[in-house]
């Protein structure tokens, strides 16, 4: 996630846009770190937001309004006596650093014309909000910063404001061939490494865009790069980007991940991501205000999810512990048979032993081969074969006692995995919920004290796809939906689909009581296979057959069906071509 010179400079030209001249209206400050700045100008209202949180540092305009707290902050207090009414002169940015300069002129106490300049530095967890005269004296910022905290630069009221320079950077957008390759290519150093910490503005994520778009590694060294032809093509894209920043020709985009995670987003194409999904937008702060609203949503849902997580993870390694155990011991019962066939030959050659004796060759009479029988020398012959037939009936009986129990212990795995599966399906709470409740009704959780009795309503919904064609595909988020879509919602002559062997949702195709096209089948498959926990496999084996077929075993667990005769196929996990239907 590249917050980088050149989102800035994007966010720059669109401020300029619409900010200048505009007359600040109302400042609230949200969060302690955080402002919401109004203004109204030539295209109407609009609104900045602004963060200097160290964890997320953001910039971008928006229509959406904040509750203002209570009390203003002090910081907050201080805009307002100064620019609460004053005009934008002007947007700028030094070069292509992370920063934004707003000009602002307004009239003081006496009735004087004078000049503000409020400074958003996104630098991280060096990000700040600082609020300066016509001399760029500092008058206050919404973070102090004193000797103590950094030797490179404080920030207090009554200090001078000046742009940290930590590293010797280049600029990017006054460079030229010769000052590029001396710059880049002269270091012992990865080839991105070297563009973006030879020049100010540009992330790690450009870099690598830049050394793509030539045709070069950008983990290589820099100084392994000899080729006049390879130089002259990484200059080329490095040139062209560059022009392309200087003219204000942005192409603001979101990268998101075959989950429709949000991976990245930047202010110029980026055609390196080619097993993704690029979603474009108007600008980029729509796609600032997307892409964070789209990964809160994932890390909100991955803390709420959290204990349920640890939780299915500790019920899986003890129950995989289990199951080991009860195979280990389910082994040992194949000895029983060789205890049986002892006893037998015993009873049959028992008399041609001798007291003391250790062992005895016979003749086994099943394969007419010589088989040798270890004896207790302190026992007779009977006796040992008594003791062998006593060991064969105790292992029996293990055995049929550990039929059942290995039985009910992989289901109880199978049903964990696939909790696990569905927890990385969950999109809303409502999903969390209902897998919450698996859990309780599967003793893996205690229940809460409730005046409900019975099963967990559904709460959430099924994801819902649609095929060019208009066919409606249903998958299920966890077992409980599964048991809806199959049992409730789907006909007789519905398609279902599930991964073969491997955790994984119920898909369901609506035929429509006709015959379904072959890339309905296709496309039901690939949502299988990628709503399964063989996703990451790139390819998954389906079965499919008609909802008619599938049955659920009396006192069956949630989730769980039996069908034969089914159809099989072998997809791959591209869903990419599938419209999901809000």
């Amino acid at each position: 996630m590249a917050f980088d010179g050149i989102t800035v400079a994007n966010l720059r030209r669109d401020m300029a846009q619409v900010m200048t001249d505009a007359r600040i209206n109302r400042i609230i400050q949200p969060e302690p770190d955080a402002l919401l700045l109004t203004f109204k100008g030539r295209e109407g209202q609009g609104r900045l937001f602004m963060s200097a949180s160290a964890s997320l540092p953001l910039l971008y305009l928006t229509d959406e309004n904040r509750t203002a707290p209570v009390t203003a902050p002090n910081f907050c207090m201080l805009l307002r006596k100064h620019i609460g009414s004053g005009r934008i002169i002007s947007v700028s940015q030094p070069s292509l650093e992370r920063i934004i300069f707003i000009d602002i002129e307004h009239y003081d106490e006496m009735g004087d014309l004078r000049r503000k300049r409020l400074v958003i530095e996104l630098m991280g967890k060096h990000s700040n909000i600082i609020f300066c005269d016509e001399d760029d004296r500092i008058i206050d910022s919404i973070k102090h910063i004193p000797s103590q905290m950094s030797s490179v630069r404080e920030v207090l009221p009554g200090r001078p404001y000046f742009i940290p320079v930590t590293q010797e950077k280049k600029d990017p957008l006054n460079t030229c061939r010769e000052e590029f390759d001396q710059v880049v290519l002269t270091k012992a150093m990865p080839l991105s490494k070297a563009i973006y910490t030879g020049y100010t503005g540009i992330s790690p994520v450009i870099a690598e865009e830049l050394c793509y778009r030539a045709g070069l590694d950008g983990a290589v060294s820099a100084q392994a790069v000899t080729d006049d032809h390879d130089a002259s093509r990484l200059w080329t894209a490095f040139d062209t980007c560059m022009n392309e920043v200087r003219e204000g020709q942005f192409s603001p985009m979101i990268i998101t991940d075959e989950k429709g995670r949000p991976v990245e987003f930047a202010s110029v194409r980026l055609t390196m991501y080619t097993d993704m999904h690029a979603r474009t937008g108007e600008s980029i702060s729509q796609i600032l205000y997307t892409f964070y609203s789209m990964k809160d949503v994932y890390v909100r849902m991955r803390q709420k999810s959290a204990d349920l997580r640890h939780i299915v993870g500790t019920a899986i390694e003890r129950t995989s512990k289990k199951l080991d155990i009860q195979t280990r011991q389910m082994r040992d019962t194949e000895k029983m048979d060789k205890y049986r066939l002892y006893g037998e030959m015993l009873h049959t050659y028992g008399y041609d032993a001798k007291p003391g004796d250790r062992s005895l060759t016979v003749t086994n009479y099943y394969t007419n081969e010589p088989l040798t029988i270890p004896l207790d020398p302190t026992m007779t012959a009977q006796e040992n074969a008594k003791k062998y037939f006593e060991r064969f009936s105790k292992l029996k009986r293990t055995a049929a006692a550990l039929t059942d129990l290995i039985s009910g212990t992989q289901a109880d795995l199978d049903q964990l995995l696939a909790i696990r599966t569905f927890l990385d399906m969950a999109v809303s709470e409502p999903d969390l919920a209902q897998v919450r409740d698996e859990l309780v009704q599967a003793g893996y959780i205690r229940r809460r004290p409730s005046k409900e009795k019975g099963k967990p309503r559904f709460v959430s919904k099924p994801y819902h796809y649609r095929t060019r064609d208009g066919f409606d595909i249903y998958v299920g988020k966890n077992n409980y939906q599964n048991d809806q879509l199959t049992f409730q919602e789907a006909a007789g002559n519905d398609w279902w689909f599930h991964a073969k062997g491997t955790p994984g949702p119920h898909v369901i195709v609506k035929s429509r009581g006709g015959e379904l096209p072959d890339h309905v089948f296709e496309d039901a498959g690939r949502l299988a296979a990628y709503y399964s926990a063989a996703r990451d496999a790139g390819k998954a084996e389906i079965d499919y057959i008609q909802k008619k077929h599938v049955k659920k075993p009396n006192g069956a667990r949630p989730g769980f069906v039996v069908y034969y005769t089914n159809y099989s196929m072998v997809i791959d996990t591209d869903i990419s071509g599938l419209e999901m239907v809000e």
